[in-house]
């Protein structure tokens, strides 16, 4: 039991390592690239698909972590079979018709949580990300409105 909740607690911290690493590398490009400083609706959209896009990368790493474990510790038959495991777990979609072994049984809730707090932060960033962008449009449409618009056109 001991052994198991040493291992649930490193597959987690690896899980927020890997989430960190993404993030980082995400914003780093973000910040490279002026993202943060666009506006409208055109311009906007190919960014919130590629922040769209690399947000599932990260969350696929993270699953391909634990579905790999469960290969490596015998938990599943196959990669394949481990990485559906974890998918479905970490999404907490839980279809039910894989499980894991009994001695193992307890890193599914774990991982079924780290998932909801991963896809959480993930959430935060793409809300953090469109409101800024919307503030933009927003401050770039009030500074071409003339003196004495209202704005309500």
């Amino acid at each position: 039991m001991l052994e198991n909740t040493v291992i649930a607690v490193g597959l987690v911290v690896v899980t927020v390592v890997v989430h960190a690493v993404g993030f980082d590398a995400l914003l780093r490009i973000l910040l490279r690239s002026h993202a943060l400083e666009r506006s409208g609706f055109r311009i906007v959209i190919p960014s919130v698909t590629a922040l769209t896009l690399w947000l599932i990368l990260i969350h696929i790493a993270e699953i391909a972590v634990w579905g790999e474990f469960y290969v490596w510790w015998g938990c599943m038959p196959d990669a394949e079979t481990g990485f559906y495991f974890s998918a479905a777990t970490y999404t907490t979609l839980g279809y039910g018709d894989v499980t894991l072994p009994l001695q193992w049984r307890n890193l599914g809730p774990i991982e079924a949580l780290t998932g909801i707090l991963m896809c959480g932060l993930s959430a935060g960033l793409f809300f953090a990300m469109v409101l800024r962008w919307i503030g933009n449009w927003t401050q770039a449409r009030n500074a071409s409105e003339a003196p004495g618009e209202t704005g309500l056109g």
